[in-house]
């Protein structure tokens, strides 16, 4: 693994999106509350004895070794780099550019339904009416490999509906109906998504399609994190990723669908915009932006295995990013203890 370097990449302004839901465990947590404990121990504890005369001061060389301990604790768990189980990892901080942690980001390989930022991005950019009806078509049903859709032939839907559900539930007919009605067609699109992955330097992406289901639509960590920055400044594309649910009627029912990226439910995570994909040739993957410790940080996971461990992953990123935060807090001095 690499770090402390640098990429270049389209940098562009950030916006926040905070959610409510149930949460994970969080390792870092529990660190710091012990540092903060301690060292707030270490500063009242005086006063505390003197007051109800059962304790005695508490001297300066006994206050620095825990103080220390407490450090050395935090620099140990800091500077261990998590162990992770996706093949290929890039996270970087936004602003700045510095590659905080890396692993084959430069290995190009399918990228399933990440494509859908793409293909949304270049939607949005062609400025169509966002509330135009679209009705799914044979099209739209003969994608390049079977998948489960409850978009229907004949069903009637909205452009805004359409990105909504192809950014949050990951829905192929979805994209597929948004690249089918791009001006010019289908054709036109997959070229836009090509060419917009040369205006912003991805010169190892490749699109030959508007879903994710090909294993040709191909692309490396490097690439993606330039994608996610980008895509990231439109507050379209920010909002319906990180959404949760959406209901849309279809018919005669309002049927709800569900976000494929289960982090945007935990109030540990303020995500700005994330997407998952997953084909067998790609394994499972999960790009990102999040606000970590007041940074904006880019987060890019390819070829995972095991449903579950692209999440796993992105929360060991963001517990190491957690206790480094915490290292430096925990490095100040200590305050001495004040006589009584």
């Amino acid at each position: 693994m690499q770090f402390a370097t640098k990429i270049d990449a389209h940098r562009t302004p950030i916006s926040y999106k905070y959610t409510q839901l149930p949460t994970f465990p969080d390792p870092s947590t529990m660190m710091r509350a012990l540092a903060v404990c301690i060292l707030v121990s270490l500063i009242t504890s005086p006063a505390m004895a003197d007051a109800s005369h059962h304790h005695k001061h508490l001297s300066k060389k006994v206050a620095r070794h825990q103080a220390d301990e407490v450090e050395a604790a935090v620099a140990s768990a800091a500077e261990n780099e998590p162990s992770l189980r996706s093949n290929e990892v890039l996270v970087i901080d936004e602003e700045t550019q510095d590659v905080l942690l890396s692993k084959n980001s430069t290995l190009v390989n399918p990228i399933a339904s990440i494509t859908k930022l793409m293909t949304s991005l270049v939607v949005l950019e062609a400025n169509q009416p966002i509330d135009e009806a679209i009705t799914i078509t044979d099209e739209d049903e003969d994608l390049a490999r079977p998948s489960y859709s409850r978009l229907k032939k004949g069903m009637v839907v909205t452009r805004a509906e359409l990105l909504h559900l192809a950014l949050m539930a990951s829905e192929n007919r979805a994209a597929h109906a948004l690249a089918r009605t791009f001006p010019g067609g289908l054709r036109a699109c997959i070229e836009a998504m090509n060419t917009k992955a040369q205006e912003l330097g991805m010169d190892s992406t490749h699109y030959v399609e508007p879903t994710g289901l090909s294993e040709l639509n191909v692309s490396n960590p490097q690439d993606l994190a330039k994608l996610v920055i980008r895509a990231s400044a439109n507050p379209t594309i920010s909002e319906y990723s990180t959404d949760d649910r959406f209901a849309v009627r279809l018919g005669k029912h309002m049927v709800e669908f569900h976000t494929t990226d289960r982090l945007v439910a935990s109030p540990s995570w303020t995500i700005v915009l994330q997407k998952t994909g997953y084909i067998a040739e790609a394994g499972r993957c999960l790009v990102m932006k999040a606000i970590i410790e007041n940074r904006a940080t880019v987060i890019v996971l390819m070829n995972s295995t095991g449903t579950q461990t692209r999440v796993a992953d992105a929360q060991r990123i963001k517990s190491w990013l957690d206790v480094k935060a915490t290292k430096v807090s925990t490095s100040l001095p200590v305050s001495s203890s004040p006589s009584l």
